[in-house]
């Protein structure tokens, strides 16, 4: 969609709330659902607005901007011991009404041939209202200006004859959802985000080194004063520099060494080997044709040793800031920090309300959507590892010969997410407690049942690093979303670790 035809669309015609231009007539359409709501033993109603711009410039080339927007319904029906629902763009009276008929069939059949009983799940109650709090925001600074920070950056980036490729780019979204139930609940929440990005290339011969960052792994909730917090500039020409470095790096060794996890790679670290295992559907089997299995089962919470005792992981969706900090889930359970593993030992999954009540396991609020045409499921929300104690020069001199490995650049792990191997672009070698030079292609492999177990050393407050990943996707049809995950610098003792070659 172009930049005009955005402007064209009806429904993005603003009112008095300009960080939130469409609540308004998301409750409108609402007040229609509710005057013509289907008779039934519980109902609820999702409706979602979403709108994205991307701008980008690459190699000092303003490249064409991406506009989105997005507008559209859910309709959840439970009738007897079958929940069905039904998605639709059709936000008229008849197409809401007919989007409820065609949940109420589903509900029917489900209630012969499904696995549970839809009445396991209460409906909601919850009345909530959050909105990311935006000191800057993304409508504030004009096209231009957007683009003279872009140019800036890819200048700080072109430093070097040896730089192929460079490119910087912003990106805002906006989501807008108002969830109502038939038994009384009613939960907005306005969404707001920029992203921001550099990556450069670096070439000589038949090497090429890669940097990315200034934000581009993850980012934060809220406008555009986070350029700042997560370094856009100030990265720039740092990246570069570490990019053509990286050329005349020898390869990192391949043997068995200690091994320090800068945030950036800690969260994808986390994400993989105890975000995804201890989501509740997985455990379930209900991911097993697609997303896949979990090596965890039922029956470890409670005692099952997951790392040692300096591993303590949070699911908190209230902390203000990170990518999923929200009031309610998508379900309508009220947020809430719940402690996941404390001291290495697993005591809780990742898992909505139905979930836990099929599974008789406590969970957490974390049932979401992609969007108004999919159904919630378990997911990650803000997914952290609290903090220890002491700086990353403290953590690196508890090492007397090992590598430091920074920001992610492949993964790969089995399907119960356990057996992983990542890659890295930056290492550096660690020698009786000192920063050495720099390796190359560095990587390393382990088990997830085991890795953690190996943690020694866990940053203090200060090292934290924030972000996450912007593209987690599970559930058939598939559906991408955002997950937080904030971490510090980590040491971990005797991991395989190895080069990548050129």
């Amino acid at each position: 969609m172009t930049r005009s035809d955005a402007r064209r669309a009806p429904w993005i015609a603003t009112r008095d709330d300009h960080g939130a231009p469409n609540l308004a007539r998301l409750a409108d359409i609402a007040q229609t659902f509710v005057a013509h709501a289907p008779v039934c033993d519980a109902w609820t109603l999702r409706l979602v607005a979403e709108t994205t711009d991307h701008l980008e410039v690459r190699q000092g080339v303003v490249e064409p901007s991406l506009i989105g927007c997005s507008l559209g319904a859910m309709v959840t029906v439970v009738e007897g011991a079958g929940s069905g629902y039904a998605a639709t763009s059709d936000l008229s009276r008849a197409g809401l009404c007919a989007a409820a008929e065609r949940a109420r069939d589903w509900a029917r059949v489900q209630a012969r041939l499904g696995l549970f009983d839809a009445r396991l799940q209460p409906p909601g109650a919850t009345v909530a209202d959050y909105r990311t709090p935006v000191e800057e925001s993304w409508e504030s600074r004009p096209l231009a200006d957007k683009l003279a920070l872009l140019q800036a950056a890819n200048q700080a980036l072109d430093i070097d004859e040896r730089i192929q490729d460079w490119s910087a780019w912003l990106t805002h979204r906006r989501v807008e959802q108002l969830l109502i139930g038939s038994a009384g609940a009613r939960v907005t929440q306005v969404l707001d985000y920029v992203h921001p990005g550099v990556q450069v290339v670096a070439n000589a011969g038949s090497q090429t080194q890669r940097r990315h960052g200034g934000g581009a792994d993850g980012g934060l909730q809220g406008g555009l004063e986070n350029l700042v917090r997560l370094g856009f500039l100030e990265d720039a020409t740092r990246l570069a520099e570490e990019a053509i470095a990286l050329l005349d790096a020898p390869e990192c060794p391949s043997d068995v060494r200690d091994l320090i996890l800068m945030p950036n790679q800690m969260a994808l670290q986390i994400h993989e080997s105890i975000g995804h295992p201890l989501e509740l559907d997985r455990i379930l089997g209900d991911e097993r044709n697609y997303a896949g299995t979990s090596f965890v089962t039922p029956e470890m919470f409670g005692h099952y040793r997951y790392g040692s005792e300096l591993l303590n992981v949070t699911h908190d969706p209230t902390l203000p800031g990170e990518l999923i900090s929200v009031a309610a889930d998508d379900e309508g359970t009220p947020a809430a920090r719940e402690v996941l593993i404390r001291a290495g030992i697993l005591e809780r999954p990742l898992g909505g309300a139905l979930s836990q009540a099929r599974s008789g396991l406590p969970g957490t609020a974390t049932s979401r959507a992609s969007g108004w045409d999919r159904p919630p499921i378990d997911r990650m929300g803000n997914l952290n590892l609290e903090p220890g104690q002491g700086s990353l020069a403290d953590l690196v001199g508890q090492v007397e010969r090992g590598i430091l490995m920074d920001t992610n650049r492949s993964w790969s792990i089995d399907d119960s997410r356990n057996k992983f191997q990542f890659g890295c672009e930056l290492g550096r070698l660690i020698e009786d407690g000192q920063l050495k030079g720099l390796v190359r292609n560095p990587g390393y492999r382990g088990l997830s049942a085991e890795f953690w177990r190996s943690l020694a050393g866990v940053g203090g407050p200060e090292t934290l690093g924030v972000g996450g990943v912007l593209n987690c996707g599970k559930g058939e049809p598939n559906q991408a979303v955002y997950v937080g995950h904030a971490a510090p610098p980590c040491l971990f003792r005797r991991v395989a670790v190895f080069g990548g070659g050129e």
